[in-house]
């Protein structure tokens, strides 16, 4: 009788726990990026949507992104089968005063039900 009950709420308690941002899910997030390139005395020369740009998502308040993928020919992105909660999708920019030369340009989100497509605006980075 012991096992039955230690079964029950070992099984209770798993199936029951709450899960995060992340994969597993049944929603998705997607967008396009947009670039701004500008020539070496500061003049916009083009604006286009960008082809094979990586762009990155952070599950929740996390500090490392959990997934990547490329733009597709028309600057698209998707990330597929996502949890309910807080995401951030970011790409990077370029920096003229920054150390390593680039920075992100961040989108922050949430998805708040199952079976949703939660479209963000134009991610705009700079060339």
């Amino acid at each position: 009788m012991r096992k039955w009950i230690l079964l029950f709420i070992t099984t209770t308690v798993i199936f029951s726990c709450e899960k995060g941002p992340g994969d597993g899910g049944t929603s998705v997030i997607k967008g396009k990026v947009f670039i701004k390139d500008y020539n070496s005395v500061g003049q916009l020369q083009a604006e286009y949507y960008a082809q094979e740009e990586r762009v990155y998502l952070i599950y929740g308040d996390g500090d490392f992104y959990g997934q990547d993928t490329r733009t597709s020919f028309d600057g698209s992105y998707e990330f597929n089968y996502l949890r309910k909660g807080s995401y951030t999708v970011f790409a990077y920019s370029k920096c003229d005063t920054c150390t390593s030369g680039q920075e992100p340009t961040m989108i922050t989100t949430e998805i708040t039900d199952n079976h949703s497509t939660v479209i963000l605006p134009d991610l705009v980075l700079i060339r």
